[in-house]
């Protein structure tokens, strides 16, 4: 089994060893962060070895990035790719308590962690984080490096667009589309389509930038 490094050194990198020592224990686990003062440090006793322009020369890894926001990992993914790091590289992680349907699909560089559920004809692209207890449901499509935070479901046939970012709890009724670089905030509940680069929050969610001038 290849060492696996992991890209970012922050809270989802955390979360993302553990999964990896779940399902797969005395896996070869290596870190890289851009942050200097990290250099020679160890995250859950696994070093960081370098910065993000070190990955090239490490030779046969697989790489995952654990930035927590969407628009870091493609711009992470972007540089990694630029030095010299192959796309096949790029590892799928999924928790153990995780049951994939043969009928699911996970992109490479995707992360799923404990508890989340998908049902049937899932797809999910490359570089998505999926945070524990998210429900995808039948014919759900979730876009390259969108973020689902803990707790979000979603109902049959949703789209969610690439870089989209949703809240902790929040739902979504089935059919809907969520557009690119979009945020659903936590504990919001959507009921129509919600437009590309817009934060909409509340329960029925709102178009937050809207809300904000109708109440001043």
């Amino acid at each position: 089994m290849r060492p696996l490094v992991l890209a970012a050194a922050g809270g989802l990198a955390r979360e993302v060893v553990e999964a990896v020592r779940a399902a797969q224990p005395g896996r070869d686990l290596r870190v890289v962060d851009d942050d200097p003062a990290r250099r020679g440090d160890a995250l859950h006793g696994a070093p960081v070895v370098g910065g993000t322009e070190t990955v090239a020369a490490l030779g046969d890894v697989e790489v995952v990035v654990c930035a927590g926001h969407g628009a870091v990992r493609r711009r992470l993914v972007d540089r990694l790719l630029a030095s010299g790091v192959d796309r096949r590289q790029f590892a799928t992680i999924v928790h153990p308590a995780v049951s994939v349907p043969v009928n699911c699909r996970i992109g490479a560089g995707s992360v799923l962690l404990a508890g989340v559920v998908l049902t049937s004809d899932v797809v999910v692209g490359e570089h998505v984080v999926v945070m524990p207890n998210v429900t995808l449901t039948h014919d759900v499509v979730v876009d390259d490096y969108a973020t689902l935070c803990a707790g979000v479901s979603l109902g049959g046939g949703v789209r969610v667009g690439p870089a989209a970012y949703l809240g902790m709890n929040a739902a979504v009724r089935q059919g809907l589309r969520i557009g690119a670089g979009a945020t659903l905030g936590m504990a919001a509940a959507l009921i129509k389509d919600l437009p590309a680069g817009e934060t909409w929050t509340g329960v029925p969610a709102r178009n937050a930038t809207a809300t904000m001038r109708q109440a001043s």
